[in-house]
């Protein structure tokens, strides 16, 4: 059972209030405001950090979580619903819903959402920070240099969750388009990251 000092993504943090949180998503999702988008990276990616390697990926694979959930924090911010969660409890089910695909894609089993492992804790150093605090501004770099095609493939498929074929059927595409578009997509996020890493 997670202590009292333990992080909870349901609770207000001591650096951002619930009410600002709110505000900050709401901010990414009507105006694309990057520096609202800042804060909310240099809050939770610490915490999506520690709560991946918690539940035991390593570090690389802690990393490319952080970037995956946050991209799609960045993407789908209008789809949150303050009335339905906090945003905390919202991004860690993004957190979670990525970690399980992942463990999927690995076939290994999925872990239990109701596990106390699953409870993010611990809190990033000033250097770890820093560096997430810059790996924002390549996220954002990044996805602003993709390709027009390749920016609605990736808005499809992260904002309003459309599989391979509801994208091909809406869009008119052949299925491989749809897969190379979103693939180029993501390499290009990734090459673009990587280099600045």
């Amino acid at each position: 059972m997670p202590g009292p000092s333990d992080q909870d993504p349901d609770r207000p943090s001591q650096s951002l209030d619930a009410d600002r949180l709110d505000r900050l998503v709401g901010a990414v999702a009507r105006e694309r405001d990057r520096t609202a988008f800042a804060a909310l990276f240099r809050h939770f990616a610490p915490k999506i950090l520690h709560y991946c390697l918690r539940l035991g990926a390593d570090r690389s694979t802690a990393e490319e979580l952080v970037q995956d959930v946050m991209l799609t924090v960045w993407l789908k911010a209008g789809s949150f619903d303050p009335a339905q969660a906090t945003v905390g409890t919202w991004v860690f089910t993004i957190a979670r819903n990525r970690r399980i695909d992942r463990l999927r894609k690995e076939m290994r089993p999925a872990p239990d959402p109701a596990d106390p492992a699953m409870t993010p804790q611990s809190h990033a150093t000033p250097e770890e920070s820093a560096q997430l605090v810059q790996s924002s501004r390549h996220l954002q770099e990044a996805i602003g240099s993709l390709a027009a095609n390749q920016s609605e493939v990736l808005r499809r498929s992260y904002f309003l969750e459309q599989t391979h074929e509801e994208i091909a059927e809406d869009t008119e595409m052949p299925l491989g388009t749809v897969k190379t578009r979103l693939r180029l997509a993501l390499g290009h996020l990734k090459r673009s990251l990587g280099d600045k890493a």
